[in-house]
């Protein structure tokens, strides 16, 4: 090779070297562009009393629905509805099913959270129940009694009721707070003169038990079912929201249509027998509602009540829970 010809190719290698540090440098200055990253989960709290809920957990319908969006679900079981919104205050789930008092409770305590759906009414799932050889003959006769129940619960909002109805103060009891196993073990053992509790614990202790219900909360309160949501995920995630009640309206829909065999399905779930369950699901509407004025009103009537004997600490609006929706 010529003197020449080495002189151009060492003047092409050195252009090319040059060149390739230039677009490597410039690669290296732009700005880091990542992959898009994976959508947060949706994590549902639920109870096992939940049925909808609980066996779309079961089915795997919700997963199925979301996959194509990219969105995990994670399930957390609760063993009532305060200790669900204590997990959806603290950012442990996204989204739970609970009773009317819970969420006035929550609020009191700062929770930040929206109503997303309620159930239509369902009073005969709830009710007092006494020892089948009490003497307690009404509600009436619950002066001076020790009545357990679930504290925040639905149930606390029943007693609060059925005491004013009866002529009675809530000072007038001794409340025992006890979650619903404990209080069923208190009630076997005697040490209890009744208790508050909803189905299916309510039809279970009639029918293995023999306990005998005082009253159910027909006439006495609404007892409305709301499903909740975190208002940090609900702001984000609307459209998500409105598929996981689709979901569940579906599941209710189906319990409505084949309750004998959502009994069955339930059954091993809930460790219960079947003829129990299908009791307690028969209590139920399983239909879901947008949130409306005529429930929030009843939801401030609660409000309004706790505080005034000082079962909550503070005056609440319950319209600060309520999400404006995306049109």
């Amino acid at each position: 090779m010529s003197i020449f010809n080495i002189k151009n190719e060492v003047k092409r290698n050195t252009i090319t070297w040059f060149a390739s540090l230039i677009v490597g440098a410039l690669i290296y200055s732009l700005p880091v562009v990542s992959m898009a990253e994976p959508k947060a989960p949706l994590r549902i709290g639920f109870q096992k009393a939940a049925s909808a809920l609980t066996l779309l957990k079961a089915n795997g319908a919700l997963e199925k629905r979301l996959q194509p969006l990219g969105i995990e679900v994670k399930w957390s079981e609760f063993a009532a509805g305060p200790q669900l919104l204590e997990g959806l205050n603290v950012g442990a789930i996204d989204f739970g099913y609970v009773g009317e008092a819970p969420p006035v409770f929550a609020l009191a305590a700062g929770a930040s959270f929206v109503y997303i759906a309620y159930e239509l009414p369902t009073p005969e799932a709830e009710g007092i129940l006494v020892p089948k050889d009490s003497q307690i003959k009404s509600v009436a006769d619950l002066k001076g009694k020790k009545i357990a129940f679930n504290k925040g619960s639905d149930v606390h909002w029943l007693v609060v009721n059925a005491l004013k109805k009866a002529g009675l103060k809530y000072t007038d009891i001794e409340p025992v707070y006890l979650a619903p196993a404990d209080a069923r073990a208190a009630f076997e053992r005697g040490s209890i003169d009744a208790w508050a509790v909803w189905d299916p614990f309510n039809a279970a202790t009639q029918k293995q038990v023999g306990a005998r219900q005082l009253i159910s909360a027909t006439g006495i309160v609404s007892r409305h079912q709301f499903f909740l949501g975190s208002r940090a995920y609900a702001e984000k995630n609307q459209e998500v929201l409105k598929i996981v009640m689709d979901e569940v309206s579906k599941e209710g829909q189906w319990i409505l249509a084949n309750t004998k065999e959502a009994a069955a399905q339930l059954s091993p779930i809930q460790g219960m027998p079947p003829d129990i369950i299908e009791t307690g699901l028969k209590h139920y509407t399983h239909v879901y509602r947008p949130i409306d004025n005529k429930v929030l009103e009843d939801q401030q009537n609660i409000a309004d009540t706790f505080f005034e004997l000082k079962l909550i600490p503070n005056k609440i609006n319950v319209r600060s829970a309520v999400l404006a929706v995306k049109p």
